[in-house]
């Protein structure tokens, strides 16, 4: 989805600033409402502009949907595809978890902007779902069963696996009012740093590996 300013034959820095100055605005507003809560004059507000001013960088609310979803889909998929079948199962899986733990930390608004896209139905994203994300899934499972069939790993589901894998580490982004509440004063910044020992050693040992 090309931002309607990107079209003119010359794009400007300051074009290019105000396109990332909405998309930053609409990412607040989405991830805190969702697409369907989300209204234009609210994304106006939000990055300090007028609605027609805005409009003529991205002509609708879809417009700038769909520009982050895209990013943030290759965001998403960033950390599957490093996993490397070639490695060693046990450093393959330890990084996989601490990379998306990073990304709940470092993108919080992305994510949460992702898990309401899923709980609404992913209508806008259902192509990228069903396209490259499924197609990277199912290569990446063929890599864990590669590790199973050579013993390297416990037996399991690859699927299932990688779904464990998304749903812990993104708990971190999607809840982390709750996390926080919960930890109180053991709260800050170490508290990735916590999990991700929680979560290698949760997995390593579910998986087989000492």
């Amino acid at each position: 989805m090309i931002p309607r300013a990107a079209k003119t034959q010359r794009r400007t820095r300051i074009q290019e600033e105000k396109e990332e100055k909405i998309l930053q605005a609409a990412l607040d507003v989405f991830s805190a409402y969702g697409f369907r809560g989300a209204t234009i004059d609210q994304i106006a507000e939000a990055a300090g502009m007028s609605k027609p001013n805005l409009l003529y960088y991205f002509r609708t609310k879809e417009a700038i949907h769909r520009a982050l979803l895209d990013h943030m889909l290759f965001t998403w998929l960033e950390p599957l595809q490093a996993f490397d079948s070639e490695g060693n199962p046990e450093t393959e899986i330890r990084s996989y978890i601490r990379r998306k733990l990073e990304m709940s930390r470092d993108y919080p608004r992305e994510s949460r902007l992702f898990a309401n896209e899923i709980i609404q139905g992913a209508q806008h994203i259902e192509d990228g779902l069903k396209g490259p994300l499924k197609e990277l899934v199912d290569e990446k499972a063929e890599v864990i069963r590669a590790w199973i069939k050579a013993g390297k790993i416990a037996k399991c589901d690859p699927y299932h696996l990688i779904f464990s894998i998304w749903s812990t580490t993104q708990h971190y982004a999607d809840f982390d009012v709750q996390v926080q509440a919960v930890l109180g004063d053991k709260s800050g910044d170490g508290r990735f740093e916590d999990a991700a020992r929680f979560l290698e050693d949760l997995f390593m040992r579910g998986l087989g590996i000492r």
